[in-house]
């Protein structure tokens, strides 16, 4: 479930961000508290915790004091914009050497999708 090159709370992170970008937490929804999602991932509670603080150090949730985690405003295309940098910069130069590679033509790309 894992991946072991990459932090155990960044994949927190990465779940509750693709729960943002799909819908599955619409903004002003409630996130599973921090001890449930650490119990549903089998993980420290000071991991989401810590996953939790920097969602909110980036402006994307908000703690109301005894009532829990919410999804800001606008936090799915923050998070969009974001993630599609990060796609550009990072993963499609590989992706588009490993086609190329290949000798792939966008074309065969598209009818396989």
């Amino acid at each position: 479930m894992w991946q072991d090159q990459r932090a155990v709370y960044l994949q927190i992170r990465d779940h509750v961000v693709g729960g943002i970008i799909d819908g599955s937490y619409a903004p002003g929804d409630v996130l599973p508290s921090v001890r449930a999602l650490a119990a549903e991932r089998a993980v420290n509670p000071l991991t989401v915790s810590k996953a939790y603080q920097e969602l909110q150090s980036d402006g994307l949730i908000e703690a109301r004091k005894g009532i829990g985690l919410y999804v800001l405003p606008g936090a799915r295309e923050v998070l969009l914009k974001r993630e599609r940098e990060l796609f550009l910069r990072d993963d499609w130069p590989r992706i588009r050497r490993h086609i190329d590679r290949l000798g792939l033509a966008p074309a065969t790309l598209f009818e396989k999708a």
